[in-house]
Protein backbone atom coordinates (compact mmCIF):
# COMPACT_ATOMS: atom_id res chain seq x y z
CA UNK A 1 0.00 0.00 0.00
CA UNK A 2 1.36 3.90 -0.54
CA UNK A 3 -0.90 7.25 -1.44
CA UNK A 4 -1.83 6.23 -4.74
CA UNK A 5 -2.89 2.65 -3.70
CA UNK A 6 -4.92 2.88 -0.27
CA UNK A 7 -6.92 0.26 1.69
CA UNK A 8 -10.44 0.09 0.97
CA UNK A 9 -10.67 1.38 4.52
CA UNK A 10 -8.88 4.54 4.20
CA UNK A 11 -10.47 4.98 0.33
CA UNK A 12 -13.73 5.13 2.55
CA UNK A 13 -12.35 7.61 4.75
CA UNK A 14 -10.82 9.47 2.22
CA UNK A 15 -14.58 10.02 0.24
CA UNK A 16 -15.77 11.53 3.71
CA UNK A 17 -13.16 14.63 2.77
CA UNK A 18 -14.46 17.33 1.36
CA UNK A 19 -13.15 19.00 -1.65
CA UNK A 20 -10.23 22.40 -0.74
CA UNK A 21 -10.39 21.01 2.83
CA UNK A 22 -7.99 22.07 4.95
CA UNK A 23 -6.76 18.55 6.95
CA UNK A 24 -5.51 17.46 9.50
CA UNK A 25 -4.35 13.76 10.00
CA UNK A 26 -3.67 12.86 13.16
CA UNK A 27 -1.52 9.43 13.87
CA UNK A 28 -1.25 9.35 10.27
CA UNK A 29 1.58 6.93 10.40
CA UNK A 30 2.88 7.10 6.40
CA UNK A 31 1.03 9.60 5.60
CA UNK A 32 -0.94 8.08 2.91
CA UNK A 33 -4.20 9.34 3.37
CA UNK A 34 -2.97 13.12 3.24
CA UNK A 35 -1.04 12.28 -0.05
CA UNK A 36 -3.51 10.76 -1.61
CA UNK A 37 -6.33 13.27 -1.14
CA UNK A 38 -3.26 15.84 -2.51
CA UNK A 39 -2.82 13.72 -4.91
CA UNK A 40 -6.63 13.90 -6.16
CA UNK A 41 -6.73 17.77 -5.61
CA UNK A 42 -8.84 17.48 -2.45
CA UNK A 43 -6.38 19.51 -0.30
CA UNK A 44 -5.96 23.08 -0.24
CA UNK A 45 -3.50 22.15 2.93
CA UNK A 46 -2.62 19.67 4.78
CA UNK A 47 -0.98 18.24 8.03
CA UNK A 48 0.37 14.84 8.81
CA UNK A 49 0.72 14.32 12.71
CA UNK A 50 2.62 11.46 14.56
CA UNK A 51 4.10 11.30 17.74
CA UNK A 52 6.43 8.20 17.25
CA UNK A 53 9.40 8.77 15.27
CA UNK A 54 9.76 5.77 13.07
CA UNK A 55 5.69 5.98 11.49
CA UNK A 56 7.03 10.25 11.92
CA UNK A 57 10.63 9.19 9.47
CA UNK A 58 8.02 7.28 7.18
CA UNK A 59 5.54 9.92 6.82
CA UNK A 60 8.32 12.31 5.93
CA UNK A 61 9.66 9.98 3.54
CA UNK A 62 6.33 9.10 1.66
CA UNK A 63 5.46 13.25 1.61
CA UNK A 64 8.57 13.87 -0.32
CA UNK A 65 8.29 10.81 -2.69
CA UNK A 66 4.91 12.34 -3.56
CA UNK A 67 6.39 15.85 -4.23
CA UNK A 68 3.94 17.00 -1.94
CA UNK A 69 6.04 19.09 0.69
CA UNK A 70 4.35 22.63 0.00
CA UNK A 71 0.79 20.64 0.48
CA UNK A 72 1.47 18.29 3.32
CA UNK A 73 3.05 19.53 6.32
CA UNK A 74 4.37 16.68 8.29
CA UNK A 75 4.73 17.43 12.21
CA UNK A 76 6.29 15.42 14.95
CA UNK A 77 3.51 15.93 18.14
CA UNK A 78 1.10 14.25 20.66
CA UNK A 79 -2.14 14.31 19.03
CA UNK A 80 -3.80 17.84 18.20
CA UNK A 81 -0.60 19.47 19.22
CA UNK A 82 0.48 19.46 15.77
CA UNK A 83 -2.09 21.80 15.04
CA UNK A 84 -1.07 25.70 15.02
CA UNK A 85 -3.72 28.04 15.64
CA UNK A 86 -2.86 29.97 12.13
CA UNK A 87 -3.40 26.33 10.25
CA UNK A 88 -6.96 26.90 10.51
CA UNK A 89 -7.93 23.39 10.11
CA UNK A 90 -11.64 22.34 8.63
CA UNK A 91 -11.08 18.83 9.21
CA UNK A 92 -9.22 16.33 11.47
CA UNK A 93 -9.46 12.36 10.43
CA UNK A 94 -8.18 10.02 13.50
CA UNK A 95 -8.00 6.58 11.59
CA UNK A 96 -6.82 3.24 12.86
CA UNK A 97 -6.69 3.64 16.97
CA UNK A 98 -8.74 1.98 20.01
CA UNK A 99 -11.73 4.26 20.69
CA UNK A 100 -10.57 5.57 24.39
CA UNK A 101 -8.10 6.55 22.31
CA UNK A 102 -9.08 8.52 19.85
CA UNK A 103 -11.48 10.29 23.03
CA UNK A 104 -8.58 10.86 24.78
CA UNK A 105 -6.87 12.62 22.01
CA UNK A 106 -9.87 14.85 21.03
CA UNK A 107 -10.00 15.66 24.97
CA UNK A 108 -6.63 16.38 25.57
CA UNK A 109 -6.61 18.94 22.61
CA UNK A 110 -9.83 20.48 22.83
CA UNK A 111 -8.59 23.92 22.23
CA UNK A 112 -7.39 23.09 18.75
CA UNK A 113 -11.43 22.70 18.02
CA UNK A 114 -12.32 25.82 18.79
CA UNK A 115 -13.34 25.76 14.99
CA UNK A 116 -15.43 23.47 15.14
CA UNK A 117 -13.50 21.16 12.10
CA UNK A 118 -15.43 17.96 10.58
CA UNK A 119 -14.45 15.26 12.61
CA UNK A 120 -14.14 11.83 10.79
CA UNK A 121 -13.11 8.79 13.03
CA UNK A 122 -12.22 5.69 13.12
CA UNK A 123 -11.79 3.62 15.77
CA UNK A 124 -10.88 0.25 15.70
CA UNK A 125 -11.89 -0.87 18.82
CA UNK A 126 -14.46 0.86 21.41
CA UNK A 127 -17.05 3.29 19.16
CA UNK A 128 -19.29 3.79 22.33
CA UNK A 129 -16.70 6.25 23.69
CA UNK A 130 -16.03 8.03 20.99
CA UNK A 131 -19.56 8.54 20.17
CA UNK A 132 -20.10 9.46 24.07
CA UNK A 133 -17.25 11.57 23.32
CA UNK A 134 -18.86 13.57 20.22
CA UNK A 135 -22.73 13.87 21.90
CA UNK A 136 -20.68 15.40 25.19
CA UNK A 137 -19.15 18.06 22.85
CA UNK A 138 -22.07 19.15 21.39
CA UNK A 139 -20.78 17.58 17.80
CA UNK A 140 -23.66 15.64 16.00
CA UNK A 141 -23.09 11.96 13.85
CA UNK A 142 -23.72 12.70 10.47
CA UNK A 143 -22.69 9.76 8.52
CA UNK A 144 -21.11 6.26 9.80
CA UNK A 145 -20.02 2.89 7.54
CA UNK A 146 -18.83 -0.47 8.85
CA UNK A 147 -16.72 -2.51 6.52
CA UNK A 148 -14.45 -5.26 6.91
CA UNK A 149 -10.62 -6.11 5.36
CA UNK A 150 -7.72 -8.31 5.93
CA UNK A 151 -10.38 -10.14 8.61
CA UNK A 152 -10.65 -6.85 10.52
CA UNK A 153 -13.51 -4.73 11.16
CA UNK A 154 -13.60 -1.13 11.02
CA UNK A 155 -16.39 1.36 11.61
CA UNK A 156 -16.00 5.14 10.22
CA UNK A 157 -18.07 7.82 12.02
CA UNK A 158 -18.29 11.44 10.51
CA UNK A 159 -19.33 14.15 13.12
CA UNK A 160 -20.38 17.37 12.46
CA UNK A 161 -20.34 20.23 15.35
CA UNK A 162 -24.65 21.90 16.25
CA UNK A 163 -25.08 24.24 18.42
CA UNK A 164 -28.61 22.40 19.34
CA UNK A 165 -28.15 19.65 22.37
CA UNK A 166 -28.19 16.60 20.47
CA UNK A 167 -28.53 13.48 22.04
CA UNK A 168 -28.20 9.77 21.90
CA UNK A 169 -30.16 6.68 22.81
CA UNK A 170 -28.06 4.15 24.62
CA UNK A 171 -28.56 1.91 21.78
CA UNK A 172 -27.85 4.20 19.77
CA UNK A 173 -24.50 5.10 21.56
CA UNK A 174 -23.55 1.24 21.51
CA UNK A 175 -24.64 0.29 18.12
CA UNK A 176 -24.22 3.32 16.28
CA UNK A 177 -27.64 5.27 14.84
CA UNK A 178 -26.82 4.97 11.07
CA UNK A 179 -25.26 1.61 11.74
CA UNK A 180 -28.31 -0.03 13.17
CA UNK A 181 -30.89 0.70 11.17
CA UNK A 182 -28.86 0.26 8.02
CA UNK A 183 -27.88 -3.59 9.66
CA UNK A 184 -25.41 -4.39 6.57
CA UNK A 185 -24.23 -7.95 6.83
CA UNK A 186 -20.64 -7.00 8.26
CA UNK A 187 -22.90 -5.08 10.86
CA UNK A 188 -25.11 -8.58 11.56
CA UNK A 189 -21.86 -9.88 11.24
CA UNK A 190 -20.24 -8.28 14.29
CA UNK A 191 -22.71 -8.31 16.68
CA UNK A 192 -23.95 -12.02 16.04
CA UNK A 193 -19.79 -12.85 17.04
CA UNK A 194 -20.51 -11.07 19.93
CA UNK A 195 -23.71 -12.41 20.88
CA UNK A 196 -22.10 -16.38 20.68
CA UNK A 197 -18.73 -14.45 22.90
CA UNK A 198 -21.09 -13.75 25.05
CA UNK A 199 -22.85 -16.90 25.24
CA UNK A 200 -19.66 -19.07 25.51
CA UNK A 201 -18.07 -17.30 28.45
CA UNK A 202 -21.72 -17.57 30.20
CA UNK A 203 -21.97 -21.29 30.07
CA UNK A 204 -18.22 -21.58 31.06
CA UNK A 205 -19.18 -18.92 34.38
CA UNK A 206 -21.67 -21.43 35.08
CA UNK A 207 -19.59 -23.99 35.68
CA UNK A 208 -17.86 -22.35 37.99
CA UNK A 209 -18.54 -22.50 42.36
CA UNK A 210 -18.62 -19.28 42.53
CA UNK A 211 -21.33 -17.88 40.28
CA UNK A 212 -21.19 -14.29 40.52
CA UNK A 213 -25.29 -13.64 39.97
CA UNK A 214 -24.79 -9.57 38.97
CA UNK A 215 -22.19 -10.66 35.86
CA UNK A 216 -24.74 -13.27 34.52
CA UNK A 217 -27.64 -10.45 35.13
CA UNK A 218 -25.27 -8.10 32.75
CA UNK A 219 -24.49 -10.47 30.29
CA UNK A 220 -28.34 -11.78 29.81
CA UNK A 221 -29.20 -7.97 29.76
CA UNK A 222 -26.71 -7.48 26.94
CA UNK A 223 -27.79 -10.63 24.75
CA UNK A 224 -31.37 -9.31 24.87
CA UNK A 225 -29.99 -6.22 23.60
CA UNK A 226 -28.41 -7.28 21.00
CA UNK A 227 -30.76 -9.46 19.88
CA UNK A 228 -33.15 -7.09 20.13
CA UNK A 229 -31.10 -4.63 17.45
CA UNK A 230 -30.80 -8.01 15.49
CA UNK A 231 -34.03 -8.96 14.96
CA UNK A 232 -35.63 -5.00 14.83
Amino acid sequence: MDARHLSQRLLRVASYVPNNARLADIGSDHAYLPAYLGLNNKLAFGIAGEVVEGPYQNAVSEIKKEGLNELVKVRQADGLAAINDDDDIDVITICGMGGPLIREILEKGNLKLVNHPLLILQPNVGEKQVRNWIVANNYRITAEEILTEDNHIYEIIVARYNESLFELTATDLEFGPFLRKQKNKVFVAKWQAELQKIKYVLEEMKKAKEFPIEQEHKMLTKIKRIEGVLDD
